[in-house]
């Protein structure tokens, strides 16, 4: 046999093998997963075969290893079990016809009950929610559970370290959780954990990747939450993390670049539910179940009635079997009658979020867009971007915070009934991949305080409109924003 025979048998060999590797993607890649992805996965492999498959082992499961699910699943349980009966809700204003439902929706994903007698303050300065968990901290008496995605030591967050020194040195017992990857990312990283440690703080890594350790899932599933609880009386959640307000970035602080927040301190029964999801963390890091902290106690306060809310949390993430904060989202969008707003800072919505929000508009349902004239992550500004001429289009108003302010807070309301604030960004990220947490809240009051830092967003926006939009649009920019779109969907 000659070599042209050999080079002939190889060339076929491998088409044959290519051939083979196509078909098998196009059966599994699909599988449980939406079209927009499995599309975009089956492009990237069959546009770049074996790069593509590699990415795709890597980092092609959005799913937590079996044995974080099955802890999961087990603290569902145990929260269903210590909530049953425990909804405290008062029936003397009218619900929306259709609350109920949403209520049962978001009971049946995330296993925590909708309770009233709670009170809500909303806090939209920076230093300002610094400040209140601080003074909030000086006074526990038992415990303080601080969770966090990023979290770490500088100037602007000392003070807050202080406080947790403060607390463990009265005998308060202080618990502390931070994202491995996202705190590993900032400078101040091995100052954070050292600090932590010298104060006795007991403290914690959220998905770890340390594969030496046996401790590995896919890099970019992460936990995005953000909360305190003091004594499981007071609680703090939100959109805010624990660092400067230009994120101590040397080319934020260049460019001038300051976050804005919103975080909400609760106070009342939904406090234990707060306290409930780090409880449910802190379990599935450390296998250690804090059953005293997890008994739930008669609060000491209940607001005033004509002051009171119904709060619901949603807990969210690739731990659960299906996409809560989606479809709490998507449930509210359709049963919208008058308004929408929305507030997010990285905007990609999936195709089902687009629809409810084109469906809305068609329905005679004012739709209002809060996002960002500039950004800070370049592919997900990109991927935004490619969605602004068909939501202008459609009619949705779209307002773009002025620079150089990184509007970073996550709400939206409905009507005049109900709001969702929390760490859930609309993109797929927050979707899919990151743990979220949200909080549903009913009361027109809490509502009509929400509009309040709505409007001061106005107040601080320029609404983009379809003519200036096609001004600046070019075919660059529309590559680009197009590429972005395409890779958002490789989840």
């Amino acid at each position: 046999m000659n070599a042209g025979f050999w080079t002939s048998a190889i060339i076929i060999f491998a088409l044959v093998v290519d051939f083979i590797f196509r078909v098998v993607a196009i059966i599994v890649v699909p599988r449980n997963r939406r079209p927009t992805s499995a599309t975009a996965w089956l492009l990237a492999i069959n546009f770049i075969p074996y790069l593509g498959l590699l990415v795709f082992l890597l980092i092609g499961s959005y799913k937590l290893p079996k044995a974080r699910r099955a802890k999961q699943a087990q603290i569902n349980q145990f929260i269903l079990d210590q909530t049953e009966g425990m909804e405290r809700v008062r029936r003397d204003h009218p619900w929306p016809n259709w609350l109920e439902q949403v209520v049962h929706l978001n009971r049946s994903l995330g296993s925590m009950p909708l309770v009233g007698g709670n009170s809500a303050t909303l806090i939209t300065d920076y230093q300002q929610s610094f400040d209140e968990m601080i003074a909030a901290i000086d006074a526990a008496e038992r415990y303080v559970h601080v969770e966090f995605y990023i979290f770490t030591l500088d100037p602007t967050t000392a003070p807050f370290f202080d406080a947790l020194e403060r607390a463990k040195n009265r005998g308060v017992t202080v618990r502390v959780l931070l994202d491995h990857i996202a705190s590993l990312r900032t400078r101040g990283y091995r100052k954070t954990i050292k600090r932590l440690t010298e104060m006795g703080a007991e403290w914690q890594l959220m998905l770890p990747i340390q594969p030496f350790k046996g401790r590995y899932q896919r890099p970019d599933l992460r936990n995005h939450r953000k909360l305190v609880v003091i004594d499981g009386e007071v609680g703090f959640m939100g959109s805010q993390n624990i660092i400067d307000a230009g994120y101590d970035k040397a080319s934020n602080h260049r460019r001038g670049l300051q976050w804005k927040e919103l975080v909400a301190r609760l106070d009342g029964p939904i406090v234990s539910g707060l306290n409930a999801i780090f409880i449910t963390d802190w379990y599935v890091e450390t296998d250690q179940l804090l059953a005293r902290e997890a008994r739930l106690v008669e609060p000491t306060f209940i607001a005033p009635p004509r002051e009171q809310i119904d709060c619901q949390l949603v807990p969210s993430g690739p731990g659960f079997p299906h996409e809560n904060n989606l479809r709490l989202f998507l449930a509210l969008l359709y049963y919208a009658q008058e308004q929408i707003i929305i507030t997010s800072p990285y905007f990609v919505p999936d195709e089902s979020m687009l629809n409810a929000l084109l469906t809305a508009i068609q329905r005679g349902v004012r739709v209002e867009l809060f996002v960002s004239e500039v950004a800070d992550q370049w592919l997900v500004y990109h991927a935004q971007r490619s969605y602004y001429e068909q939501l202008l289009e459609a009619g949705v108003v779209i307002w773009m915070y002025k620079a150089p302010t990184i509007l970073h807070a996550k709400h939206f309301t409905i009507d005049d009934e109900v709001a969702v604030v929390g760490s859930s960004n609309m993109d797929i990220r927050s979707f899919q991949l990151n743990s979220e947490i949200s909080l549903m809240v009913r009361g027109r009051h809490f509502v009509a305080e929400l509009r309040e830092v709505e409007q001061s967003y106005r107040d601080n926006s320029r609404q983009l409109t379809r003519e200036e939009w096609a001004a600046q649009t070019t075919v660059r920019s529309t590559i680009a924003d197009n590429l972005a779109r395409l890779t958002s969907a490789l989840q």
